[in-house]
């Protein structure tokens, strides 16, 4: 065997000096010599055993060693035979090529004759199985999961207690940090950002919103607690190296401020829709866009914003549209088919005579309009009334205008004068056909439809309605010139008023506003129970003469109310007085046949006769009077303003009104009415 060098073996002399083969066994280069190669013969195996062609020529011995085969899987070796009685040489000279010092004594060696030896039969080495190609790389990955788990380990000890890598808060990098210095980083950085503005946006509207004034703070324990948890995920810890980690700000939050900065917000992003539609103006016709209206989600802005707030991006918060229901689709088809041609010309409606009305183009928009028709359309409107306002004034001397029946006392007797029926145009009639003018590009002319008209009170109507006799009649005076003025105007006004069979008569409905307008002046009234002066002031005894004469009619008493104060000159707990707008003075009329109002004025009393067919008779009866008070005392400056008075006691009195049929006497009904007046004060003027 050759030695560690690589340097040839020394020659084994005989005991005799005679020269011997080396029987050393000899390797191939690269071959283990102390594993025996795969499938090779035991050693103690006799050579002849072998088949003789199989085994190859021994090579000469050389100074070099045999020469090695060239096929790389067959391995020569020379196996020395020893007898089993030989001596195993020991000590200091057992190794050959070994001197023996001077005056040691040489050991007997004794050799049985070394036998030829038998190169033993090449043997192929087997290739490594399937399964043995994987040890390497199986040794491989083990090694590199225990150095990945040995730097887990370390990682995890060395971080300990510090945030863990590529933290960032709000874009703040706080990683690899002890809690109090991220702590203190964090607040040096994110802190100045709740004073600052905020560009939040609603759809294509942006504002600014500065987060302390919208009721925000940094909760900074929660937020730092989630910052400090290290995370134990090897891959998670990988990745640290080369990525960042974002934890949430968490907010407190004032939500009544916060809910204050949305709506103000929403005040300047909000949209209302604007519906689609066709407007007609000055005789042009365009269409409206439709565009869907905006509206802030306030709760959802809110919540957008607590969460995006410290990011140092513009916050996109979130809007609901507010859909509208018309198409441009609509609006087009709209425009294009009614609205364009209703403007193309004027509308012509031919009266008699020759006379004409017209709506001109201009006009046209005061009569059609549109509306949505639910299915992204328009529906077109169409006012008639509008169009009757703009036509019936252009005609209306072609009509004959229905006049009632009435009845007039010229001959000391009443005489029905005939009423006159009337010949109008039948507007609805007329105007029914507005669609189909406005729409036709042609002729755009229609003729009125006229026909008759009869009056209120047709002379029929006025016959049978009984009104031949006097059933009640009053009389009263003693009024001042202004008075007589305001008097003498109303009464005219109420002569020959008829009241038909059922039907409430009402003082201030029949005879309207009474201001100067009307020609009525100013004269006495009582306000707030002393004297003063009103325009239309008088008016009252006309109202108690009127009550006083339905009274004695028998017509059913519906409203009136007593003066606070006693007027000699009116009968006690049988007048009534009137204020325009305020008080009034209504009666029915309970028979069956119509009755009539007559009125007759001089300079110093007023009379009302009540015409009708006598069905009753009335009779008054007048309580005694009660319960007397005294007046008390009013100071006035003297002037216009004050008007003096030696007062009056106030007492309680009463009125009952018996009714009896005119024709037998029975007592139809008998009712009483209560009143207490108030005293006069005395007023003085100083």
């Amino acid at each position: 065997m050759s030695d560690a060098d690589g340097s040839p073996p020394e020659k084994n002399n005989g005991v005799d000096g005679s020269e011997t083969p080396d029987t050393s066994p000899s390797v191939s280069e690269g071959s283990a010599p102390d594993q025996p190669a795969q499938d090779q013969p035991a050693q103690d195996q006799p050579a002849q055993d072998q088949p003789a062609q199989d085994q190859p020529t021994p090579e000469e011995p050389t100074l070099d060693g045999p020469v090695p085969d060239e096929s790389a899987n067959e391995i020569t070796t020379v196996i020395p035979v020893v007898p089993a009685n030989s001596e195993i040489p020991t000590g200091p000279t057992a190794a050959a090529g070994v001197e023996v010092p001077a005056g040691a004594a040489e050991p007997t060696r004794q050799f049985e004759p070394v036998l030829p030896a038998v190169a033993p039969e090449p043997v192929a080495v087997d290739q490594p199985s399937a399964s043995k190609k994987w040890v390497k790389p199986a040794l491989i990955v083990g090694g590199i999961l225990a150095v990945g788990v040995l730097a887990y380990g370390v990682d995890v000890f060395t971080s300990s207690g510090n945030t863990p890598r590529g933290t960032q808060v709000a874009g703040i990098d706080i990683g690899n940090r002890s809690p109090a210095e991220a702590e203190t980083v964090l607040r040096a950085e994110l802190a100045p950002r709740l004073v600052e503005p905020v560009t939040v946006s609603a759809d294509d509207v942006e504002s600014e919103i500065v987060p302390a004034s919208a009721g925000i703070d940094v909760d900074w324990s929660a937020t730092l607690a989630g910052v400090n948890e290290q995370p134990l995920n090897p891959i998670t810890r990988i990745t640290s190296f080369f990525s960042s980690r974002e934890v949430p700000v968490v907010s407190s939050v004032d939500q009544a401020a916060l809910d204050a900065s949305m709506t103000a917000v929403a005040a300047t992003s909000d949209r209302a829709p604007v519906e689609g539609g066709v407007v007609i103006s000055d005789g042009e016709a365009s269409g409206v866009s439709p565009v869907v209206g905006r509206a802030l989600d306030l709760p959802g802005a809110a919540a957008t914003f607590v969460d995006e707030w410290s990011s140092g991006d513009v916050v996109d918060l979130p809007v609901d549209d507010t859909p509208v229901t018309v198409t441009q689709a609509g609006v087009d088809r709209a425009l294009q088919d009614v609205a364009q041609p209703a403007v193309s010309g004027a509308v012509v409606v031919n009266g008699r005579d020759g006379k004409e009305a017209t709506v001109g183009v201009d006009q046209i928009g005061e009569i059609l309009t549109f509306t949505p028709d639910g299915s992204g359309g328009l529906t077109p409107q169409y006012n008639t009334d509008a169009a009757v306002r703009i036509l019936a004034p252009q005609l209306v001397s072609t009509e004959v205008q229905p006049k009632d029946a009435s009845i007039t006392l010229a001959g000391g007797a009443p005489t029905v004068v005939p009423g006159v029926v009337g010949d109008l145009i039948n507007w609805p009639e007329t105007v029914k056909e507005l669609p189909v003018l406005l729409a036709s590009t042609g002729s755009r002319a229609t003729p009125a439809v006229y026909g008759q008209v009869q009056p209120a009170l047709t002379t029929e109507g006025a016959e049978a309605l009984g009104i031949k006799e006097v059933i009640g009649e009053y009389t009263t005076g003693g009024f001042e010139y202004a008075s007589g003025v305001n008097i003498a105007l109303a009464a005219s006004v109420l002569n020959g008023a008829i009241v038909k069979p059922g039907e409430t008569f009402s003082f201030n409905e029949f005879t309207g506003p009474r201001g100067a307008a009307q020609g009525y002046v100013e004269s006495g009234i009582i306000n707030n129970g002393r004297p003063d002066k009103a325009v239309g002031g008088g008016i009252s005894q006309l109202a108690t003469t009127l009550y006083n004469a339905t009274y004695f009619a028998g017509m059913e008493d519906v409203a009136h109310t007593e003066h606070s104060y006693y007027i000699s000159r009116y009968p006690e707990a049988r007048e009534a007085t009137i204020f325009d707008g305020a008080i009034d003075l209504q009666f029915r009329n309970p028979s069956k046949t119509g009755v009539m109002i007559q009125t007759i004025t001089t300079s110093s009393n007023v009379t009302v006769r009540i015409w009708g067919t006598k069905t009753v008779d009335v009779e008054s009866i007048t309580g005694s009077r009660t319960s007397p008070t005294s007046p008390n005392t009013v100071v006035l400056p003297k002037g216009d303003g004050c008007i003096a008075s030696s007062g009056a006691p106030g007492f309680t009195t009463s009125d009952t009104r018996v009714i009896t049929d005119h024709a037998t006497g029975a007592e139809v009904s008998s009712n009483t009415r209560t009143v207490k007046y108030d005293p006069v004060p005395i007023v003085k003027c100083e």
